[in-house]
């Protein structure tokens, strides 16, 4: 359970006030990755999110690693419920609502939540009204796939 208190703290880091932001917005840091973040659902006990980065390849824009994470506000956990495209693997899904997994296997995927979110939010990545991009006002740069980090 530290593990799953540990990514709750990290994303209210991230975003410290979810009321105040809107559904889709963009954390841009010099020299990082922009950050892409969206609430998928609003509820007053949860609230899920996705986090990405984009990259862009010879098959086009892709998602990676494309994080589904939910908010469990009562109880102060956050919890991977699915991870698709990591390694920049388009296939790599990983969905906590429609398979069984062990729990070495969940515990592995909210692990790299947490690193992720770590180092995240050491760059620098907040999203805080005045300080995010809205997507209809983004200009994305294209990501070379060479810039594509090996998960250790």
């Amino acid at each position: 359970m530290e593990l799953y208190e540990c990514n709750y703290i990290r994303l209210r880091n991230l975003v410290p006030d979810l009321d105040a932001v809107p559904d889709e917005m963009i954390s841009r840091v010099a020299g990082a990755l922009d950050l892409h973040v969206s609430i998928t659902e609003r509820c007053k006990f949860t609230t899920t999110l996705n986090l990405t980065y984009y990259f862009n390849d010879r098959q086009g824009r892709f998602p990676a690693p494309d994080m589904r994470v939910r908010m469990y506000h009562d109880a102060q956990v956050g919890e991977v419920i699915s991870c698709g495209r990591r390694r920049g693997v388009r296939n790599a899904v990983y969905n906590r609502m429609y398979n069984s997994y062990t729990l070495t296997e969940k515990w592995r995927m909210n692990r790299f939540l947490q690193k992720w979110l770590g180092y995240s939010l050491m760059q620098g990545h907040r999203c805080i009204p005045g300080r995010i991009i809205l997507p209809a006002d983004d200009i994305t740069e294209i990501v070379d796939e060479s810039r594509l980090i090996v998960e250790s």
